[in-house]
């Protein structure tokens, strides 16, 4: 049983971990920070919620750019570069506070750059993990990214809220672009191995991370299962305030003590997390946690003792912690380095997609019918979620291989395409014993989905009509370059082995011919 610190032990993990919860924490600061700078001003309840939609917006705008970016350059100096911006954007920001001269619009403005920098900084930080930690432990690695979450939430308010009262925003400010400042230096003294290969031009790389996601089934999978968790689940996180207020007649310091039991139940459910995956699958956990999920829902449908709200959020948030953690290991896990980035995007793109939908349609609920039956109906569905998974298990992706192979020889041309020439396609012929068409077919399954996710745009397999036993597999790449980065690099051990099964069931060696694209000039008659 591996231990949810193990990753710890690792030097540089550890510099990067504890570099990335001050940031984290700061991140909480600043947006305490800015609300409280905006109080004053007329229409402060828009100002200040819109504070949280500056720093959340950029995720959803820019996290699939940021996974192409960080697919396509050294990730160790674009994560540099992005907290240096960052660096600069937080000084600027306590600078203008200090002199008087922040107004509204410019904090917003500020905001949303410092939200940039967060979105560009996560694709490209989740997807150098499995480079930093072996393979075992990157659960594990998920787990600790998990609690720094909550960590910071728990603990960047309650810092903030002090030193607002006794400093003045300024200073979370400067203590913000501080926490940039600190992440890059850890960064400059992590010696990245140099890395291979030629950079994607920006839309192609954007259209092969699109194409991954839509062939990779167990990926798709993990997409639905994080938005069929989070959508109802966001009640809690949305309403929560009004909880506190309405139901429970807390005042400020009484509902940062709900959200320190929702950060206690994280860290717990982290210890208990290793154990859980020692008796429990992926499926087993996920059910599990949702159905504990639900329960809490209903709880505070009904209850208005404190005490009870405060005991109940604990393993809200160790069932919160235990899916999140759980998803984010699995697509790590499954996820091959050429597009992880792009793909850890994606990820990140519908997770915080359904915490904004979640929070919105649930706000409007509590508006329309009233925080019981709202909380009642989210944890109906919750509970609906967790009943669906013997329908829709999750599917594990950690038995998949996921090594880089090169299971091709390379093309032997009579001339060198330009890289950017195309459309390219490739001719497979295989000689296939009647007996045995049936189970090429069926392996002709997974060879599909191995081509279209690693860069092919049309697929199809044909029956020769004057050749018995003759099979042709056909595929359309976009362009030469697409196709020489199928041979080296973006085919994995799993593909390899999908390609072994088909070209075993041939009783020939199968026939490999490229046709390149002969542009036909047109004259007009």
């Amino acid at each position: 049983m591996t231990s949810t610190w193990a990753p710890l032990r690792i030097g540089v993990f550890r510099m990067l971990w504890f570099a990335v919860l001050g940031s984290q924490i700061g991140t909480w600061m600043q947006t305490v920070g800015a609300q409280w700078l905006l109080l004053g001003e007329p229409n402060a309840g828009t100002l200040v919620s819109l504070v949280q939609t500056a720093a959340t917006l950029p995720v959803l705008l820019l996290a699939l750019p940021s996974g192409v970016l960080a697919d396509s350059f050294d990730r160790r100096r674009l994560l540099i570069y992005v907290q240096l911006f960052q660096l600069g954007t937080g000084v600027m920001l306590t600078a203008l506070t200090m002199a008087g001269e922040m107004i509204p619009p410019l904090l917003l403005l500020l905001t949303f750059a410092l939200g940039c920098g967060t979105a560009m900084t996560s694709p490209a930080y989740q997807a150098v993990i499995p480079e930093l930690v072996p393979r075992p432990l990157i659960p594990s690695a998920a787990a600790l990214g998990a609690i720094s979450m909550n960590l910071a939430r728990a603990i960047g308010p309650a810092i903030a809220g002090v030193l607002v009262a006794q400093a003045g925003p300024a200073a979370v400010f400067a203590i913000n672009a501080v926490s940039f400042l600190v992440f890059a230096i850890a960064l400059l003294l992590w010696r990245r191995d140099p890395q291979d290969g030629v950079a994607e031009p920006f839309l192609a790389a954007l259209r092969a991370g699109g194409r991954y996601v839509r062939y990779a089934p167990i990926m798709r999978r993990l997409l639905l299962r994080s938005v069929v968790f989070v959508v109802p689940a966001m009640a809690l996180w949305a309403l929560l305030p009004l909880v506190a207020s309405r139901r429970l007649g807390l005042d400020a310091s009484g509902y940062g003590l709900l959200l320190a039991a929702l950060g206690v139940g994280a860290v717990l459910g982290a210890l208990i997390l290793p154990r859980l995956r020692a008796v429990l699958s992926g499926t087993g956990m996920l059910a599990v946690a949702s159905v504990t999920y639900a329960v809490v829902l209903a709880v505070l449908a009904v209850v208005r003792e404190p005490a009870i709200a405060v005991i109940a959020l604990v393993p809200a948030g160790a069932a919160w912690m235990s899916v999140l953690s759980s998803l984010n290991a699995e697509v790590q896990l499954l996820l091959p380095g050429w597009v992880r980035a792009r793909g850890l995007a994606g990820y990140q793109t519908a997770f915080f997609g359904s915490q904004a939908l979640g929070s919105l349609a649930w706000g409007v609920a509590a508006d329309r019918i009233g925080l019981a039956p709202t909380f009642l109906i989210a944890a109906g569905l919750t509970a609906a979620g967790a009943a669906s998974l013997p329908f829709a298990p999750l599917i594990p992706s950690g038995h998949l291989n996921r090594d880089p192979a090169t299971p091709w020889p390379e093309p032997r041309l009579t001339h060198e395409p330009d890289p950017g020439a195309g459309p390219v396609v490739v001719e497979v012929a295989y000689t296939i014993p009647p007996d045995r068409e049936a189970e090429f077919l069926e392996a002709m399954s997974d060879v599909r989905r191995s081509r279209l996710r690693t860069g092919a745009v049309q697929w199809g397999v044909f029956r020769a009509g004057e050749t018995s036993g003759r099979m042709v597999e056909l595929y359309v790449v976009s362009s030469w370059d697409e196709h020489l980065r199928q041979h080296d690099g973006r085919l994995t051990g799993a593909d390899a082995a999908y390609d072994e099964r088909a070209r075993a069931l041939s009783t020939t060696s199968p026939e490999v011919v490229h046709m390149l694209h002969a542009p036909v000039r047109h004259r007009r008659r």
